[in-house]
Parts: C-alpha cells; sequence; structure tokens
C-alpha cells in the first residue's frame, strides 16, 4: 500500500533504491535459504499463493492510476509476483530464473527512472501528459516507450524473455494453475504499462 505514495512523493534516487534494492535483497536472501534447506510442498503451496496474490494486485491496480509514476509502483507489485515464482519452485533452475528476472527487472527501473527527472522538467505529471514529449524531447520518448514495452513484456525485449523463462520454470515444476494467471495478469499489465509509451 505505501509504494504508490512513495513512488509519487520521494525524489528519484530515493525512489530508484526502494524499487531496486530491497527486491535484490529479499531475493538473495531467500535463494541461499532455498539452497541450503529444502522445503516442502505446504511451503511451497505458500509461495505460490503469494505470487498469484501479488500478481494479480498489481497488474488490476496498475490498471486504475492515471499519474506517470503509480503505474510503475503498482507493476512493480506485480513483478515481485512474477519473479517469486523462480524461488517457488525450489529448483536450480528457478533460481537462475529469479536472478535473470531481477537483473532485467533492476535494468528496466533503472531505465525508468532516470528518464523520470527528464519529465518532471517538462512538467509531465499524468499519462495524459505523455503525448506532448515526443514534441519536446523525442529521445526521452522514445527510450522511456521501448523501457515500457520491455517492462510490459512485448516480445522480442528483454522483459519477454524474464517472463518466458520464468513462464516455462513454473511449468517445469508443475505448477500448471500459475500458468493460466501469469498469462492473464501479463496481458493486464501489458495494457497498463502499454499506455504509457
Amino acid at each position: 500500500m505505501w509504494a504508490p505514495v512513495i513512488y509519487e512523493g520521494s525524489p528519484t534516487p530515493v525512489r530508484a533504491f526502494l524499487s531496486i534494492a530491497p527486491k535484490i535483497s529479499i531475493s538473495a536472501n531467500m535463494s541461499c535459504v532455498s539452497i541450503v534447506a529444502s522445503y516442502g510442498g505446504t511451503l511451497q503451496q505458500i509461495l505460490f499463493f503469494c505470487s498469484i496474490a501479488s500478481m494479480i494486485l498489481g497488474a488490476l491496480a496498475a490498471m486504475a492510476q492515471t499519474e506517470v509514476k503509480r503505474p510503475l509502483a503498482h507493476s512493480s507489485i506485480g513483478h515481485v509476483g512474477y519473479i517469486r515464482t523462480g524461488f517457488s519452485c525450489g529448483t536450480l533452475e528457478g533460481i537462475q530464473s529469479l536472478l535473470i528476472g531481477i537483473f532485467i527487472y533492476a535494468s528496466m527501473m533503472i531505465d525508468a527512472f532516470t528518464i523520470v527527472p527528464a519529465l518532471r522538467q517538462t512538467r509531465v505529471k499524468y499519462i495524459a501528459d505523455l503525448g506532448a514529449l515526443a514534441k519536446t524531447n523525442p529521445i526521452s520518448a522514445m527510450t522511456f516507450s521501448i523501457t515500457m514495452f520491455s517492462y510490459g513484456g512485448i516480445p522480442p525485449l528483454a522483459g519477454f524473455c524474464s517472463k518466458f523463462y520464468l513462464f516455462f520454470v513454473a511449468l517445469g515444476c508443475g505448477a500448471y494453475f500459475l500458468a493460466p494467471v501469469r498469462v492473464v495478469t501479463s496481458v493486464i499489465g501489458r495494457w497498463a504499462a502499454g499506455r504509457l509509451p
């Protein structure tokens, strides 16, 4: 609940730090735990449920936002669910997919938050204001569009490769009920992130 407020009101370096550092730290710590200690089916089901809840909450909440920074916060919640599926599998492939997902997510967020100061200088606050950015700063508009398409998981970009790998790792560990949820939330997330470019 605090993420959209922090994304909206904090300076860009704080926002970038809070969007990337906790996810890397939690993923690293949980990966170390999963390597050292194996866990049973009950914990795996709890982790899958938390993953599904994060994906659904992030996708649905991002749809209703009108400001530029708030969909990034809600999509960040959804990305935690995607990345958590790699950890939930409890396999080496799951941890590899988690590390790839974290790296790609961090790269996309760093790129998005380097463009946000340019948006602030051009007085862009709402999604409807982004149409003027292509006229005032076309390079920032193109870079931001490519980043958001990758963030939404459009096929040739890195965000799609990350989601695709996490999807097949989840299928490989027998989480068949997770597949339709991931597909639906990815489509909703593409629509929410696709409004920004």
